[in-house]
């Protein structure tokens, strides 16, 4: 399904795209029920003046400019006042993709090049490719400014939406440092090269939600839920022989994958 139609722009270069979302939501969700008589518990929307029930047809987007008082604005006057070039994702300037901070992306979509875009689109990516740059660039999303990545890919391109610099936390938790020995980081770095593997996203499941799964069917069969069997705790070693240990146990799986 097609999230919506834009145009990459940067220099005198229009590239017209569709993005497509590129995440699903997979997770077990619950309903919220009434304990006594298991029931759905269902949210009405009702009008604060008359107290009468309201359809989404008869919703309306309202300011309060002042207490009480609203000015409604349309879907139609929002469309009106963007320009082409707010509609379009304007490419700001190209960065290294290790100078941002993941803190930074927040929704993620495919890019793929409409007719006529394709050449221009092969281009933009293989220059981002063989430069190892992404761009930055903004459009309206809704109501507001939305920074975006615009990330090349093996495959294609991806565009991840932006939060701003106001928008992020300052990391506040700070921590002692305590001195590392020049053994102990040569260890730590042999445990890093030991359990070094290309990244797979199939090889990675949701474990949980499979147990929960499970549970599910478990309880709908009349079956009785056993607990799981609590991890033994391990014997408590220094630093520098749980790394050795480490390093060995990943040598031996490593060696037997």
């Amino acid at each position: 399904m097609v999230s919506r139609k834009s145009v990459i722009t940067f220099g005198m270069v229009a590239i017209p795209i569709a993005m497509y979302t590129a995440v699903q939501d997979n997770d077990i969700h619950f309903n919220q029920l009434h304990k006594e008589d298991n029931s759905r518990i269902r949210y009405k929307k009702t009008c604060a003046h008359c107290g009468k029930e309201i359809k989404p047809e008869d919703i309306v987007r309202g300011f309060e400019y002042d207490k009480d008082k609203y000015v409604i604005i349309t879907d139609e006057e929002i469309e009106k006042i963007k320009t082409e070039k707010e509609k379009s994702i304007q490419i700001l300037h190209f960065a290294q993709l290790n100078q941002i901070s993941p803190v930074y992306y927040d929704r993620t979509y495919q890019a793929v090049p409409e007719a006529g875009g394709e050449k221009a689109f092969e281009l933009l990516r293989q220059a981002l490719m063989s430069e190892q740059k992404i761009a930055i660039g903004k459009t309206v999303m809704g109501t507001r400014d939305t920074l975006m990545a615009i990330i090349p890919r093996e495959d294609g391109i991806l565009i991840s939406t932006m939060f701003y610099a106001d928008e992020v936390k300052e990391l506040q938790r700070q921590y002692t440092r305590p001195q590392v020995s020049e053994a102990e980081l040569n260890m730590a770095k042999v445990l890093i090269n030991s359990m070094d593997t290309p990244f797979d996203p199939s090889k990675y499941k949701d474990e949980y939600q499979h147990k929960l799964r499970e549970l599910i069917e478990s309880k709908i069969a009349g079956r009785e839920i056993v607990a799981a069997e609590p991890e033994s705790p391990g014997k408590v070693i220094d630093l520098m022989e749980a790394l050795k240990v480490s390093v060995e146990k990943a040598k031996k799986e490593k060696g037997t994958a």
